[in-house]
């Protein structure tokens, strides 16, 4: 696991620079884009995913640190129910983004600055 971290970080560096890499809203959406495209790959419906928004938005916000062990706890019960190998898919995943860094700097640069979705202007 610390190795998946630090060489994802290392990777999102050398894509993105120091200062977007760390930036906690651009990750928070990012990380929140990939989980949504997750649970709509194994059938889940947007009016139930817009339901468990509205749930969560309206309960105490909770500390990071615990925050991220459920979504690792609830992440591998998950890859377990739907066969997949977490290790090897991040594995997996971390070879596709090295191999099309260029790809991947250049829809990043399509999308505004701390915002949730693409658009057409400069990220800077």
């Amino acid at each position: 696991m610390i190795r998946l971290q630090s060489s994802a970080f290392a990777w999102a560096v050398e894509c993105f620079g120091k200062e977007v890499a760390t930036d906690k809203t651009e990750r928070g959406f990012r990380f929140f884009e990939e989980s949504v495209e997750l649970v709509q790959a194994i059938g889940i419906s947007k009016e139930d995913c817009l339901k468990l928004v509205d749930y969560v938005y309206g309960r105490p916000i909770g500390e990071p640190g615990d925050e991220v062990g459920g979504v690792l706890i609830t992440l591998a019960v998950l890859c377990e129910a739907c066969d997949l190998g977490m290790a090897e898919e991040s594995e997996a995943a971390l070879q596709r983004v090295w191999e099309n860094i260029d790809k991947i700097r250049a829809k990043h640069k399509r999308k505004p600055l701390h915002s949730p979705l693409p658009g057409a202007g400069e990220n800077k």
